[in-house]
């Protein structure tokens, strides 16, 4: 890869994937990010959690130079999906769960993420960014690992032996992203005046564990999960076996604790950058 653009010298897409890289401590682009199309010479950034054809001719019509997604649109990054799903067997095993527990509890899910891979259109919003022949990239995991790892260190320190559930809401409450959203930090299972034990932020492996994975933490030791966000069908299921606390932060506000320190990275290298549908933090 090329060194990243010091001195006032514009950065091209690869720099900016690998800018991504450096933040997360990432050695390899993940499988759900990819640069569609090349670009060259960018001084002028859109940034949008989500982008489809609509987002790309009004990038255009405005003048930007890339357009950069969060989450991937297509290619590799979608067909490849499910691989970036078994970093949870990674977070799973690092908290102490076994490794075979582990990939027990990811092989259904992991199974269907790759079906449904099977299902997407995953040339339309490409071939729309090419006929406009305009830079277009994904960075997906790299950016959840930095706001997974924001929480973390929001919460190291601020624990104890004694700390409760609601503890932990009040901690992550006081990021500016959680702060300044409209949606609210909620505890979907156990109790606000439950111990909080051993906790797991299970978050930057492509998408939610699910109801096997949040189990499996359970059965393993850990008494308080920390999810992004859940299906109803799946929270069902764990309040039916009433075990552990399991607290929801919120998909876009915790996507933004990752995406915010990467924005303020391109910015101090000289671009300009408009981000749409981000929390500010």
């Amino acid at each position: 890869m090329q060194a990243i653009a010091k001195g006032g010298r514009t950065l091209n897409t690869e720099e900016i994937m690998e800018l991504s890289l450096r933040l997360a401590g990432l050695d390899e682009v993940p499988e759900d990010s990819a640069i569609y199309v090349n670009g060259e010479n960018i001084k002028k950034a859109l940034f949008c959690i989500d982008a489809g054809p609509a987002e790309l001719l009004l990038a255009k019509q405005l003048g930007f130079d890339v357009v950069i997604a969060h989450h991937p649109v297509g290619g590799t990054a979608i067909l490849n999906f499910h691989q970036v799903f078994k970093r949870h067997v990674q977070q799973m095993v690092e908290a102490g769960v076994p490794e075979e527990a582990a990939e027990n509890a990811v092989r259904k899910k992991l199974e269907q993420l790759e079906l449904e891979a099977q299902t997407r259109n995953y040339l339309h919003v490409i071939d729309f960014a090419r006929l406009l022949e305009l830079p277009f990239m994904n960075i997906h995991n790299p950016l959840d690992v930095i706001g997974r790892r924001r929480m973390i260190e929001q919460l190291d320190g601020r624990l104890n032996k004694d700390s409760k559930v609601k503890d932990v809401v009040s901690a992550l409450m006081e990021l500016p992203e959680f702060k300044n959203a409209q949606t609210r930090i909620r505890i979907r299972l156990g109790k606000p005046e439950n111990k909080v034990g051993k906790v797991v932020v299970s978050h930057g492996a492509g998408t939610n564990g699910g109801y096997e994975v949040a189990k499996t933490y359970f059965q393993h030791g850990i008494d308080t999960v920390i999810y992004i966000h859940i299906s109803p069908a799946d929270l069902e299921k764990l309040k039916a076996e009433g075990k552990g606390n399991l607290i929801v932060t919120g998909h876009i506000a915790s996507d933004s604790l990752g995406i915010n320190p990467f924005v303020m990275e391109l910015k101090r290298r000289g671009v300009s950058v408009t981000t749409v549908g981000v929390v500010k933090g």
